[in-house]
């Protein structure tokens, strides 16, 4: 119903929904008969821009609608692209409303590449993926390993192998706690090497990142007293004419079997309290003599059997000459303590140095073979300020031979720069006053009541001349008259 109050216009404004849906319906049909008239017409030639038909852009068309769906598409396609086409099939297209035959399903054959494409990617992904982290974990070993390596570090990832032959001598206990004291760890087991001290050093591995344990080369014995002077005694005899099967075997020749057996391994030596056997050799040495004297015959048989029993005779001498020889033919020190503390204070100064030795060489390794890094030897540093030039030209001036620090110190004094003293060269009417330019420039030593002076003098004046004016490479200032 509508209000008497209302005009005209407004009533005819109302249209029932059945006709608008009619009209609607009716106005796409009549676009959809425009727009195949025009392919129809234009399919032989290149088609160019169109304007879009009155009809679609004075009705908007149902976006719910397929017909609609595909007017749109289709009407972009010939606005943009050229070619032939044909009318017919665009037509039944369009108005049946279908899927497009170009875009149909995939051929098993299609589908099944695909997924072996799918595949591929997905390993080369995991393959990747696996690079990556492998390259992380090396990243992260070497750096564990350049931490393990430092000298607060480097003792926590050492282990001292001890055989057990050594724990059952006398100062077997205080070395385990002296090891145990300095933080790193102790494994008793049976060595290759009897009475030996070896070192594990555990570093993360590369592909893995787990601690594996790597052997150090560097190996100590403990050679028992009786043991070491048998075969210095060996050697003794070898020495003297006797057959070596008759001898016993050399301290030498003991040690070469030993490396023979495990190669690859650095020996030291080590005799505890030698001193003990030189004394009661003196001790035997004076009853003897004691006895010629007083002539006790009665005792002869007793003194014997007694002498049977007693270590052979070697003196120092001996024991030098075996020494040399095994540092000659096996390149092996011996090392002698006199108490078990000695030893176990070397053993563990020897652990430390085994931890602290790839440090070390890091450490040393330069550029240059012939740089030498040091405090004396190494290279003044200079900033752009010019800070360490006076030490620049202090160290080229005691850089000569038999200049002292004091001596340079006082030329550095009388002239602070190389400019300066060539200038003074200049201003010297003759070759004469040149060379001994510095000779009366006075040098100190010490402060206080006990400092004492002293001049250059001409010798060391002409030769700086020498250096500061000479023009002949091949100059050798020390061989100057």
């Amino acid at each position: 119903m509508v209000s008497s109050s209302e005009s005209e216009e407004e009533e005819e404004a109302f249209i029932p929904l059945a006709v608008r849906l009619k009209q609607k319906q009716s106005d796409v049909s009549k676009a959809q008969t425009s727009l195949a008239n025009h392919i129809a017409a234009n399919h032989n030639g290149n088609l160019t821009t169109a304007k879009p038909s009155p009809a679609l852009s004075a009705h908007r068309v149902p976006e719910t609608r397929p017909a609609a769906d595909y007017l749109g598409k289709y009407s972009s396609n010939i606005s943009h692209q050229s070619g032939n086409y044909d009318a017919a099939c665009v037509t039944k297209d369009l108005l049946s409303g279908g899927e497009n035959p170009r875009k149909g399903k995939r051929t098993p054959a299609e589908m099944e590449a695909a997924k072996e494409d799918a595949l591929r990617r997905r390993a080369a992904r995991e393959k990747q993926q696996g690079e990556r982290e492998r390259l992380r974990a090396e990243k992260k070993a070497m750096a564990d390993a350049v931490k393990a390596m430092r000298p607060e570090e480097c003792l926590k990832h050492m282990a001292v192998a001890v055989d057990p032959g050594l724990l059952q001598l006398e100062g077997g206990g205080a070395l385990l706690t002296s090891l145990h004291a300095m933080g790193c760890s102790c494994a008793i087991e049976k060595q290759p090497l009897p009475r030996s001290v070896s070192w594990l050093r555990r570093a993360p591995c590369p592909q893995t990142g787990e601690l594996v344990s790597i052997p150090e080369s560097h190996t100590v014995i403990q050679v028992p007293v009786e043991d070491f002077i048998t075969m210095i005694h060996s050697y003794t005899q070898e020495q003297r004419g006797g057959g070596s099967a008759a001898c016993g075997i050399s301290l030498t020749s003991w040690t070469l079997r030993l490396m023979a057996r495990n190669p690859g391994r650095t020996l030291s030596l080590a005799v505890i309290d030698i001193e003990k056997y030189y004394k009661s050799q003196n001790a035997r040495s004076r009853q003897k003599f004691r006895e010629a004297v007083l002539g006790d015959g009665g005792g002869v048989k007793k003194r014997k059997r007694k002498e049977a029993e007693e270590h052979p005779d070697v003196s120092r001498v001996d024991v030098e000459e075996a020494l040399v020889d095994l540092q000659l033919h096996a390149g092996v020190q011996v090392h002698f303590h006199s108490t078990w503390k000695d030893f176990t204070d070397y053993v563990t100064m020897s652990t430390k140095a085994v931890a602290e030795a790839p440090f070390k060489r890091e450490r040393d390794k330069t550029g240059f073979g012939f740089c030498l890094e040091s405090e004396w030897a190494g290279g003044q540093k200079v900033d752009r300020t010019g800070k360490g030039l006076l030490q620049v030209w202090k160290r080229q001036i005691q850089q000569l031979n038999r200049v002292s620090p004091d001596m340079a110190s006082a030329v550095l004094n009388a002239y602070p720069s190389p400019q300066l003293l060539i200038q003074a060269y200049r201003q010297c009417k003759s070759e004469r006053e040149k060379v001994t330019l510095l000779s009366d420039v006075l040098i100190r030593r010490g402060e206080g009541v006990t400092s004492t002076t002293r001049r250059v003098g001409p010798e060391l004046s002409k030769r700086l001349f020498l250096l500061m004016n000479s023009v002949d490479p091949q100059q050798t200032l020390d061989a100057v008259a």
